[in-house]
């Protein structure tokens, strides 16, 4: 056997054009066992991955070791065989039924194989698999004696689908004459121990009895968009199944591991919204504390590349035309309540989801907008010259005796120059200057606030220059003041002198970049 490597670099799509001849052949394409970095919105996926691990049988009085051949079936709650449902391997047809190979005389075979169960997600639920042990006479080579069985459902009784483990599965006694059209004989039975457990109860006339010396062991791993095995994000996602339970439920979802809820985002966030929308003065604060936690959730490193899945949420798929009213009305009360409590960490985890937070306040305005061909434009615009306010009293806020207060001032100064591009979308260059510069002009104009926050203050100065809304002329006219008042401060007193040698270096650059284009325009 020759195989041949050939490593391709890039997204699939961008391979098929610059490899024609390559996908000019007859290629299997195969998906990933687990999911890729980013999980888009619209990439559905429901394959369960399943391996024939191992078994453990008795000689059942012969004098040699049996030959075990498994068969595997996928049935549905009515007894149906799933069609096609069983894929051996990309690029083959798929079958209804599966065999394994058979290890001569070995009563404790291990097989390793895997296949895949590209089972339709509508029935999914009531589904199970049958595994069919038969012994292959070498006498008679045609020859195959039904001896036991052993059966798994794909769904708990709570909704949740099969763990990502190995199960090791009971074997229960049958012969050639068994019958299993009614498989409701045997799905009463437990399947395995923890089965067992649960139906302590068991009548003593069972139609197959359990062979304890026997056991079967299965491993599987889900790839699903739209399966879950949490039971706390299985409750979010079917919040109008237990009403009476939301609260409790929004509680949980930061018990709900990153894995999950970045594999279920966009279900998540319509959940979030729906529940908004059904009743905003009961479940508002608890949905936008879900809302900045998940949020935070991709800023975390290990989920930092789930970002375009948001974005693309937003722009796409986001239909919350009324979201923005509570989201403004929340986050303005988080910071109004700043200089009160000493406990600071919700406040501080608002502020840094402060980017994403205005990315849905503005979309949700554009939403409601458009519905409404401009409803309530006033009332919108107070209600951000009111967020505004309350943005310059945490920044006004003397933070010299309180850490907390620091961090609290320190996660706004960071996240507000990455709000400019949004507000942008809702106002002119000149509105949206005048509230960077009432903004920064609220910031202390001393320099005995700490180290560590002039360095966090000049720094935001440093990217609100760098930003797209400092490139504008009208806007610059603006802000320029503002910023070298605080430069100046700094200069004077000798500190962070290489942050304002920087500031100063972009302004300039800025400057010339902007003269040059006025001047080519106007001698061309």
């Amino acid at each position: 056997l020759i195989i041949s490597l050939q490593l391709l670099r890039g997204e699939l799509e961008q391979i098929r054009r610059e490899n024609q001849a390559v996908f000019n052949r007859a290629l299997a394409l195969t998906r990933k066992l687990g999911f890729p970095d980013v999980i888009l919105p619209g990439d559905i996926r429901n394959d369960l991955y399943l391996t024939l691990e191992r078994g453990e049988f008795e000689r059942g009085g012969k004098s040699v070791q049996k030959n075990i051949e498994v068969t595997l079936w996928v049935l549905y709650a009515d007894g149906d065989t799933l069609k096609d449902c069983i894929s051996l391997g990309t690029g083959e047809p798929n079958t209804s039924e599966y065999r394994s190979f058979v290890l001569y005389h070995n009563n404790s075979p291990r097989w390793s194989e895997m296949v895949k169960l590209p089972i339709p997600i509508d029935r999914f639920r009531g589904s199970h698999l049958r595994f069919e042990f038969r012994h292959c006479s070498t006498k008679d080579k045609g020859e195959k004696k039904l001896f036991g069985f052993a059966f798994t459902p794909l769904m708990r009784e709570d909704g949740t689908t099969l763990s990502d483990e190995i199960h090791e599965l009971y074997v229960y006694k049958c012969d050639e004459n068994a019958t299993f059209s009614n498989q409701g004989l045997y799905l009463s039975l437990p399947c395995c121990k923890e089965d067992f457990n649960s139906c302590p109860n068991l009548p003593a006339n069972l139609p197959f009895q359990r062979s304890p010396k026997e056991t079967f062991w299965v491993s599987t791993i889900l790839c699903s968009t739209k399966l879950t095995q949490n039971v706390d994000l299985l409750a979010l996602l079917n919040w109008k199944a237990h009403p009476d339970r939301v609260l409790d439920i929004l509680g949980r979802l930061r018990q709900i591991s990153g894995e999950e809820i970045v594999k279920f985002l966009r279900d998540v966030l319509d959940t979030l919204f729906c529940l908004l929308d059904d009743n905003t003065d009961k479940y508002g604060p608890l949905v936008f504390q879900c809302l900045v936690f998940i949020i935070n959730l991709l800023r975390d490193s290990r989920f930092y590349h789930f970002r375009p899945v948001i974005d693309s949420y937003i722009q796409n798929h986001f239909a919350g035309a009324l979201a923005y009213k509570e989201l403004i009305r929340c986050l303005k009360w988080y910071m109004d309540r700043s200089a009160e409590v000493v406990r600071q960490d919700h406040i501080q985890e608002a502020m840094r989801a402060l980017e994403y937070l205005f990315k849905f306040i503005v979309q949700s305005r554009i939403l409601y907008s458009r519905a409404t061909c401009g409803m309530e434009e006033e009332q919108f615009r107070a209600s951000i010259q009111e967020l505004f306010q309350s943005i310059r009293f945490v920044l006004s806020l003397d933070s010299r005796s309180s850490e907390n207060l620091v961090f609290t001032q320190a996660a706004l100064l960071n996240s507000f120059p990455d709000i400019f591009d949004e507000l942008l979308q809702m106002f002119t260059v000149q509105e949206v200057a005048e509230y960077v510069r009432g903004t920064l002009g609220s910031m202390p104009s001393t320099v005995d606030i700490g180290q560590s926050m002039d360095v966090v203050k000049l720094q935001s100065i440093a990217r609100t220059v760098e930003s797209r809304l400092f490139f504008f002329p009208e806007s610059r006219s603006i802000l320029l003041p503002v910023v070298l008042h605080h430069i100046h401060l700094h200069l004077r007193q000798q500190r962070e002198l290489l942050i304002c040698s920087g500031i100063l270096s972009s302004i300039f650059s800025i400057i010339k970049t902007s003269s040059m284009v006025q001047y080519s325009v106007l001698w061309p």
